[in-house]
């Protein structure tokens, strides 16, 4: 039987062990500031690293980080596939509603991966392409340098691509072939459309189906 505080002190050594996750340098960086005539500074004058874009990327890297330290990489992994997952049907609907189309074609699919990537400040762009896949290289990764290892966080594209393609296509295969978050120089994604293309070249990845 569970002692009463038991579950407490299980969440506090998750929390522990969650906090030493990800360590990062100071966030405070005093080398510009303005005093006032009574000596003190003026909080707004200080040369800090914190803006929304940057505060949000640091908490997301801090949660993936937490959940890769606590259950695993491969479990992480699966927790921000759901995320994902949602995010691909949210973005899939919206793409349709602004095109003002019931379905995307295979051409739309493609562009629709370029575009959202590229409102988000990514750098992808198409390597090669053919009727059963299509190849991304990216350059610039939306979550900066807080996805360097952080391989979970990949997961986003792969979920965001593969339902895309599988809700309109009827079917998607990612293959993160190279990632920035494991040190590579880029970002080498494989999008599969055709299951039997996947098979063929014996292809590791997340495969989605239309829902």
């Amino acid at each position: 039987m569970m002692r009463p505080n038991q579950g407490v002190l299980g969440q506090q050594s998750l929390f522990r062990r969650a906090s030493q996750v990800g360590q990062v340098s100071s966030w405070v960086s005093l080398s510009t500031h303005s005093p006032t005539p009574d000596g003190k500074t003026h909080l707004a004058t200080l040369d800090l690293p914190l803006e929304r874009d940057v505060f949000l990327r640091t908490l997301v890297r801090h949660l993936s980080g937490a959940l890769e330290e606590v259950v695993g990489l491969q479990e992480a992994a699966g927790f921000i596939s759901i995320v994902g997952q949602r995010m691909g049907d949210e973005i899939n609907e919206a793409y349709k509603a602004a095109l003002e189309a019931p379905m995307l074609d295979r051409d739309q699919v493609r562009d629709v991966c370029i575009d959202l990537k590229s409102r988000i400040q990514g750098d992808f762009h198409v390597i090669s392409e053919d009727e059963e896949k299509i190849v991304f290289g990216n350059r610039r990764c939306p979550f900066g340098e807080k996805v360097v290892n952080r391989a979970a966080l990949c997961m986003m594209t792969s979920n965001v691509f593969g339902t895309v393609a599988a809700q309109n296509l009827g079917y998607g295969k990612v293959v993160l072939e190279e990632t920035l978050a494991k040190g590579d120089p880029g970002c080498r994604v494989v999008l599969y459309l055709s299951r039997s293309a996947a098979e063929r070249d014996g292809a590791e990845g997340r495969e989605y189906f239309r829902s």
